[in-house]
């Protein structure tokens, strides 16, 4: 298999996440802010984030995605959150994408920025036709992150999915390569 992409935006380094890395992810899965929405308790032991670290690039070697580390290039190597795609489907030419970041970095066009790179990586580079984000519906800054890169609300789902011990609605979004290119011809 080929050498993990590497990307970059103009303030972002985006790279393969190593073991190393599992203090800075301990760090920021430790706290309910980054919980709050997402699929996983809040981490109490480093040996979790070791272990989704493990899982997220185990998903690369079986391609069925990408996730990559956020460093800030003007600082130390520190990871600030990832984002990437999973449950890839080649047949149908689609991805889901994931983020989280490092509530001291909220509110700074981190994401946003990171972002839109990893859709041109992923419309660009490796073909996808439609990329789709399935959010808490309480989630506003997600729903304002997603609808600020081209992403569209195609649906309320009603207890779509099971977390944290009961069943949760998800509000799905979604991109299409159509809809991307469109964006960046204005």
């Amino acid at each position: 298999m080929k050498l993990f992409p590497q990307l970059e935006t103009e303030r972002f380094i985006l790279r393969k996440l190593t073991s190393e890395d599992a203090a800075d992810l301990f760090k920021y899965f430790s706290t309910d802010e980054v919980t709050k929405y997402y699929d996983l308790e809040r981490f109490v032991e480093l040996r979790q984030a070791e272990e989704l670290i493990q899982t997220w690039n185990s998903r690369y070697t079986e391609r069925r995605g990408y996730r990559w580390a956020i460093i800030v290039k003007s600082k130390s190597s520190r990871v600030i959150g990832t984002c990437g795609f999973h449950n890839w489907s080649k047949t149908h030419q689609k991805a889901e994408v994931g983020y989280e970041l490092d509530p001291a970095y909220w509110g700074q066009g981190v994401m946003s920025e990171v972002l839109q790179e990893v859709l041109r990586f992923g419309f660009e580079d490796r073909g996808l036709h439609r990329v789709e984000a399935f959010i808490d519906p309480d989630n506003i800054r997600s729903r304002y992150l997603l609808e600020k890169v081209g992403f569209y609300e195609e649906g309320y789902l009603k207890e779509c999915f099971f977390e944290k011990n009961q069943f949760v609605d998800a509000v799905l979004f979604a991109l299409l390569k159509k809809q991307y290119q469109d964006r960046l011809q204005r």
